[in-house]
């Protein structure tokens, strides 16, 4: 399997999860001029974005977000909120869903606050 299948598959395993959890699903790959956010997700108002990375174990994927890209995520989520009609007003969070090579996962939430 491919570098982007294994990526599209942990998304996808992370949104179901996350939907399981009480998220609702707004969009997947959100593109912006600053990058792309993974999911964007939704609870009792809050828009919860969502970094989802995978690796063997959880810890290397925690390891795999890096300050370069956290910067990315944080400014393309502001964009994102922006377009929204109550804007930067929106209560958000950033978290990190990690896939490990079973398939479990393990969510970080308020990972990049």
């Amino acid at each position: 399997m491919k570098r982007a299948e294994r990526g599209a598959r942990a998304e996808s395993q992370a949104a179901d999860w996350l939907k399981r959890k009480g998220l609702k699903l707004l969009e997947r790959n959100v593109r912006s001029r600053f990058g792309e956010i993974d999911l964007v997700m939704e609870r009792a108002g809050e828009t919860v974005f969502v970094e989802v990375k995978r690796a063997r174990d959880h810890a290397t994927a925690a390891a795999r977000i890096g300050a370069r890209q956290v910067a990315r995520l944080l400014a393309a989520g502001g964009e994102y909120l922006g377009q929204l009609p109550q804007g930067l007003d929106t209560t958000c969070r950033f978290d990190a869903a990690l896939v490990d090579g079973r398939g479990e996962i393990s969510l970080i939430e308020n990972a990049f606050a």
